[in-house]
């Protein structure tokens, strides 16, 4: 297998409301915040559903990588409910393998419910469910072994169980690569991230703000001086200034599409990780690498959902 993605297992769910829905709901735009189940039933009981689609962000770039053709499996975790489901038969409808057997547990599948601005912005609350509960017990070691990569997401990585399952998965990879995932999941977890970003992952993929705040820094040069030091692959995206990948002294950026009817900027990142790795996994340049993340990133922006048809 080229590709195993670890993640949490999250329905998605899609709704589009106004600017004051944020503010009425004390909502921070853009970002993703955990929340319990009464808050997610309260703020959905107000809204539209305009989707439901499997999701959660490595589940979103590893059924990318399995459009493109690459031989992918995921691993996360769900409830033996209808959700739970929906949400396998999701996965194998891509040609997604999924390395877990699903049972009775005490929590649900997790939800996440995605609201889409005018602005076509995503602010994301979740509810993790069963998700969050994945532990070491839940990660298939042979499928690991098997694959040339291991694609971990920062989302996942919590004190107690799910890091266990981090650890196990990290120590009998053969390739690790992660993606840092959200702002506030760096500033939780910032020692944590930066021992797993200089010590044990081979490729890194963040946004601009993301790699800023690793290092607390305010100056964009400062990131590339840090990532030239570690001999890993870090791949940064940067919005309209398009993106960037360092390997030892390598820099090299590729420029973002220009003149898309941009929809809905869910999934942009996680299908931009999608076209790099299967760039990376096809033995494509860094240049050419970044040109596919980009390519996937911009078809997946100019429509609702964070999965290609």
């Amino acid at each position: 297998m080229k590709i195993l993605g670890i993640g949490n297992a999250i329905v998605d769910v899609i709704c589009k409301v106004e600017e004051n829905f944020l503010s009425e709901n004390n909502l921070t735009k853009s970002t993703m915040k955990l929340v319990d189940e009464a808050e997610f039933k309260k703020l959905l009981s107000n809204l539209k559903i305009e989707e439901t689609v499997s999701g959660g962000s490595v589940a979103n770039s590893i059924v990318g990588l399995s459009q493109l053709g690459n031989k992918a499996g995921f691993i996360g975790k769900v409830n033996e409910d209808d959700l739970g489901s929906k949400y396998e038969d999701g996965l194998k409808k891509e040609n997604v393998e999924y390395f877990y057997s699903k049972k009775k547990e005490e929590l649900p599948t997790g939800t996440c419910l995605i609201l889409i601005t005018p602005d076509s912005e995503r602010t994301m609350c979740t509810f993790l469910g069963t998700a969050g509960k994945i532990n070491e017990n839940d990660v298939d070691v042979s499928a690991v072994k098997n694959s040339e990569i291991t694609f971990l997401e920062g989302y996942l990585w919590d004190e107690g169980d799910p890091k266990k399952a981090f650890n196990k998965a990290i120590e009998n990879s053969n390739k690790v690569s992660m993606s840092l995932s959200d702002l506030f999941c760096v500033e939780r977890h910032k020692p944590n991230f930066l021992d797993l970003v200089k010590n044990k992952l081979d490729i890194v993929f963040a946004n601009e703000q993301e790699a800023l705040s690793l290092i607390d820094t305010k100056n964009f040069d400062e990131v590339i001086s840090f990532s030239k030091q570690l001999e890993k692959v870090i791949v940064i995206t940067r919005g309209e200034k398009g993106s960037i990948a360092i390997q030892k002294t390598e820099v090299v950026e590729c420029n973002s599409k220009k003149d898309l009817k941009i929809v809905d900027l869910t999934g942009a990142g996680d299908l931009f990780a999608a076209g790099f790795l299967h760039g990376h996994v096809n033995n494509l340049s860094l240049k050419e690498s970044l040109q596919k993340g980009t390519e996937m990133a911009s078809k997946i922006i100019q429509k609702i959902g964070a999965r290609l048809n």
